[in-house]
């Protein structure tokens, strides 16, 4: 009676701390008792267990000792025979044929050294329930009890000796001589013995935190362990713990952890891509011990091309992990490719798709990927599909058939799972450029600005994508010369060629709208000393070539109309950059003078909206009153670096620039 009441004593809120220390002195008693019986042992279990996860003053130091002392013989001594009544089997099972039975290994052979939570049997002894109630605790037992000794240590200074042999010998070796060690630092030894059992049964993990000695005797068995794995993916939940020892441990240790990184980052997401398991646990496990990972291990960064299919397989449950991953994949020597991977992320996502399915249905499939798979057959096209597939970075930025790939997975465009990681590209590729601009220099950052015009016009044809990525790039461009403005003199002849393609007015408005604002902007002394008139001018012809063929003529078959944002936006570069030469002027006054004329006369082909028409007229009669005055025109449209600063947008006398500015500069 008293041991079934004991429970709901334990968690009452009226013990006193004498009461309570009385009653700890009385639980330790009864855990010294022997031949409880079945019901008092289960009773004892549920009170050993509130007792060792409390954190109360009434544990005093003799009661830890005492409850150490018990953990040791219940973890290390434990019967390794079977209780309960059991059986050695066969025909005559009457009480005269029992025998004692020992238990078992997992495989099934005697049990070994001692009882643990792995070992098998039909029946347990009050001692063998007792070591798995144990081990249940064990480890906040030792958080909350037991200090790691700075002087003591549990193991010799000549612990490398041991490392030879079993686990079993290592065990026999130390059994004797850790009787003599203290109750706290025996505890833990058995405990270390008790991990090192484990893991010779059921090839897991153990940790050497609490001593770092303890690890010079645990890598020969966590090396045997791996050792006989090898590369068998079916023990795929054991690498990450073998992974998690040589990570804390290995750099210690001075082993080669080679094998192991391979393993992790290259042989398991390129066949496992699509283990959910796989996929949370090793993201998580780059999560948890990222800062490590980017110090320890050199194959982190460049890996990401296997990484990232983890994403392109099932983007909504792991975005969340890549939001936190991502910026450490970004660094100089990664950032090109990486922006062409994750562009790429929806071909890939249709790529596995089409590989898992090739594998399944190796003639053809009923689902309509029939005509990808025999793509991905065929010689001439293999290679596109292995750059996707690589394990690896640093074999190119990119592929140069990037079109005739688009064009083979034209119908996956509308799978449900390309379609999935199509949604998550635009919000990774944030992260990207905010990242990239604190690892990356002013080169590196110019020839992203190449890739970003480059591949505006190479993306797999999902329409929400393509507009989605171009919002994208209009954004981190302005961010990026508005950051760095000398790159708009450095990638001129690049911007120029873009802008100067009327094409890219109809297909690629977003972008175009973007880099025509730029140009106007900051090709100007101002922002760099190199810009010349002889550039600005030929900006200036390249825009109104643009402008003009634009406003003269119908769009082109199959387009629709450029938004009135694209051609005031184009005006008012033409009025920046003639304020800067002023022998421009006369150029773009004529040219607004006449487009003031054609809209009077009545509608045109290429604004047949009337608002829309009446909002460019406008803003051509405000850009031509303005260009009127030479001086005032490059206050307003080109001012000084000091009119930004803050008291101009303060004093009321000298705004009235800044405010001018700001409804003619910004695009649209």
């Amino acid at each position: 009676r008293f041991l079934a009441n004991l429970e709901s004593i334990l968690t009452s809120l009226f013990i006193q701390e004498q009461e309570l220390q009385k009653f700890y002195s009385r639980l330790v008693k009864l855990l010294q008792a022997k031949d409880l019986g079945h019901e008092a042992v289960d009773s004892l279990q549920r009170l050993y267990l509130l007792l060792s996860i409390s954190s109360s003053p009434g544990l005093t130091v003799d009661h830890v000792t005492l409850l150490s002392k018990k953990l040791v013989e219940w973890l290390r001594y434990a019967s390794t025979m079977q209780g309960g009544g059991a059986s050695s089997g066969g025909f005559f099972t009457g009480q005269r044929s029992r025998q004692p039975v020992p238990t078992a290994e997992l495989d099934g052979t005697v049990c070994g050294d001692f009882f643990t939570v792995l070992c098998v049997g039909q029946g347990f002894t009050e001692d063998q329930w007792m070591n798995v109630f144990s081990f249940s605790m064990l480890r906040h037992w030792l958080l909350t009890y037991h200090c790691v000794s700075n002087g003591n240590s549990t193991a010799d200074t000549d612990d490398r000796s041991e490392v030879d042999g079993s686990v079993v010998s290592m065990v026999s070796a130390t059994s004797s001589s850790s009787r003599l060690l203290p109750p706290k630092e025996r505890l833990r030894e058995k405990a270390f013995q008790y991990c090192q059992r484990l893991i010779e049964q059921s090839d897991r993990n153990c940790v050497c935190v609490e001593d770092a000695s303890l690890v010079y005797r645990t890598f020969p068995c966590v090396k045997a362990l791996f050792g006989r794995l090898g590369s068998d993916l079916s023990y795929v939940r054991v690498f990450l713990p073998i992974a998690q020892f040589y990570l804390n441990h290995g750099e210690m240790a001075a082993v080669d952890c080679e094998s192991v990184w391979k393993l992790v980052f290259s042989q398991c997401p390129a066949e496992l891509f699509n283990d959910y398991f796989l996929a949370h646990e090793l993201l998580r496990f780059l999560r948890v011990n990222l800062e490590t990972i980017q110090q320890r291990v050199p194959q982190y960064t460049r890996s990401f091309p296997n990484l990232l299919k983890f994403l392109a397989w099932d983007s909504p449950a792991v975005v969340d992990d890549f939001v936190d991953l991502l910026p450490s994949l970004v660094t100089a020597g990664t950032a090109v490719e990486l922006l062409h991977s994750l562009l790429d992320l929806p071909c890939l996502s249709a790529t596995l798709l089409i590989q898992l399915s090739s594998v399944s249905l190796p003639v053809s499939e009923p689902s309509g990927r029939g005509l990808q798979q025999d793509a991905f057959r065929n010689p001439g096209f293999r290679g596109l599909f292995l750059f996707l597939l690589r394990e690896e970075a640093g074999s190119g930025d990119t592929i140069d058939r990037l079109s005739t790939l688009h064009q083979l997975l034209a119908e996956a465009a509308d799978w449900p799972r390309v379609l999935q990681c199509a949604q998550v590209v635009p919000v990774l590729l944030h992260i990207y450029f905010n990242t990239v601009v604190k690892v990356a220099d002013e080169k590196l950052l110019a020839h992203l600005i190449l890739v970003m015009l480059e591949r505006s016009s190479l993306l797999i044809n999902i329409p929400t994508y393509t507009a989605e990525i171009h919002r994208v790039f209009s954004c981190h461009l302005l961010n990026l010369c508005q950051l760095h403005p000398s790159l708009v003199v450095d990638q001129s002849q690049e911007l120029l060629e873009f802008a100067g393609s009327t094409t890219n007015v109809y297909s690629r408005e977003e972008i175009y709208t973007h880099v025509v604002w730029v140009l106007g902007e900051y090709l100007s002394v101002s922002c760099d000393s190199r810009c010349s008139v002889r550039l600005i001018t030929s900006c200036f012809e390249t825009l109104e070539a643009v402008l003009f063929e634009v406003t003269s003529s119908s769009p082109p078959p199959g387009t629709t109309c450029p938004a009135p944002k694209v051609v005031t936006t184009i005006m008012s570069a033409l009025a920046k950059l003639a304020s800067r030469s002023h022998d421009l002027i006369p150029r773009v006054s004529l040219f607004l003078s006449k487009l003031k004329t054609a809209a009077r006369a009545g509608s045109v082909a290429w604004c047949p909206d009337e608002e829309d028409l009446v909002a460019v007229v406008t803003r051509g009669e405000e850009l031509w009153s303005l260009l009127k005055a030479p001086g005032v025109a490059q206050s307003v449209l080109t001012p000084q670096p000091h009119v930004a600063m803050p008291q101009w947008y303060r004093d009321t006398n000298v705004s009235m620039p800044l405010q001018l500015r700001l409804k003619m500069s910004l695009p649209g």
